[in-house]
Order: C-alpha cells, then sequence, then structure tokens
C-alpha cells in the first residue's frame, strides 16, 4: 500500500488553470492505477481521471474530458492532474488514489481504491 500526499489547488477565476499533484511513497507506485476524483458539498464523491501503470493509458470524465490531463512520473513517484479552461462546477475537493485491482479503463470505480490522499481544495470563481 502507498502513502499519497497531495498539494497544489487553491483559488481560480473561470477559465484559468491549475495543477494538482500526488506524490506518493512506496517503491512499488509503478504497479499501481492512479486516479482523481473531487467531491463537490453536498455531492457524491466522483471520479475525474484516471492513468495506467505506465502513463501510456488515459480515462477520463466526460465532464472534464479535452479540459484535464492526468499524467504520472513513476521516477519521481508523482501523478498530476492539470486542469485548464476551469469552470465554477469543478469547485470542489480533489483527490488522488492508488489501485491495484483496477485498470485504467475500470479507474471510475471508487470502492477499489486501496489509498487515498489527504484532498485538496479547487475553487473556481465565476
Amino acid at each position: 500500500q502507498v502513502q499519497l500526499v497531495q498539494s497544489g489547488g487553491g483559488l481560480v477565476q473561470a477559465g484559468g488553470s491549475l495543477r494538482l499533484s500526488c506524490a506518493a511513497s512506496g517503491r512499488t507506485f509503478r504497479s499501481y492505477t492512479m486516479g482523481w476524483f473531487r467531491q463537490a458539498p453536498g455531492n457524491q464523491r466522483a471520479f475525474v481521471a484516471a492513468v495506467s501503470w505506465s502513463g501510456g493509458g488515459t480515462y477520463y470524465a466526460d465532464s472534464v474530458k479535452g479540459r484535464f490531463t492526468i499524467s504520472r512520473d513513476n521516477a519521481k513517484n508523482t501523478v498530476s492532474l492539470q486542469m485548464n479552461n476551469l469552470k465554477p462546477e469543478d469547485t470542489a475537493v480533489y483527490y488522488c488514489a492508488a489501485t491495484s485491482t483496477l485498470s485504467y479503463r475500470e479507474g471510475w470505480r471508487d470502492t477499489e481504491y486501496n489509498s487515498w490522499g489527504q484532498g485538496t481544495l479547487v475553487t473556481v470563481s465565476s
């Protein structure tokens, strides 16, 4: 199991950009599919994006496709989420997560993730 520590986030105007990062501990990082989820106030946690162990495969929620990019650097044990053209409806607490049982195409299945970051707040003002 890996430990995940997030950084990034904050307040941005609509149309702006933010980058979230997630640093993982442990030597087995490259064996995990990594995902990003978000939870807006009063809403359930929602899938955002997932990336394969190699970084070669990515999968996105329709709501962020074309605006967000997930990537990973296995040499540095990090996964990132570049968020462009942000909208007020993107406001949420964002979480990175790791799973050893899912492929990236199944990355929307949040109950199968083994480890979670602490969460970071992203606020998009209109």
